[in-house]
């Protein structure tokens, strides 16, 4: 299965202090030619670690769509993994949430040097 850019899948995140693991949401960044030709999906973090903050988190504004099921922000905290530890997607960000998504990508990432 590929999923479309800005989906949101659930994953298994490890803990950094154990060996246990924790489902976690992630919001799909990569394409999917990406997706099949490197049989890895591209991702950001979702957290709704709201009391914590980190340089350029997004508090996601439209829910309805996502299939969160409380308030979460899209933390900068980009990485690959492979397609099969992908559990399953449960929703989608809004367009509005998209657009700001990527402007706030945009903005911490230098394409220019």
């Amino acid at each position: 299965m590929h999923y479309n850019p800005f989906s949101i899948v659930v994953v298994p995140f490890p803990f950094a202090d154990s060996s246990q693991i924790k489902k976690r949401p992630a919001l799909v960044l990569s394409t999917n030619k990406f997706q099949i030709q490197t049989k890895h999906v591209t991702l950001l973090m979702i957290t709704s670690a709201l009391h914590s903050s980190w340089f350029g988190d997004y508090i996601i504004k439209d829910l309805e769509t996502t299939g969160l099921s409380a308030q979460s922000i899209i933390r900068q905290k980009l990485f690959t993994i492979d397609m099969r530890f992908v559990i399953k997607m449960i929703g989608s960000l809004s367009s509005r949430d998209k657009t700001h998504v990527l402007l706030n990508f945009k903005k911490n990432i230098s394409f220019n040097d």
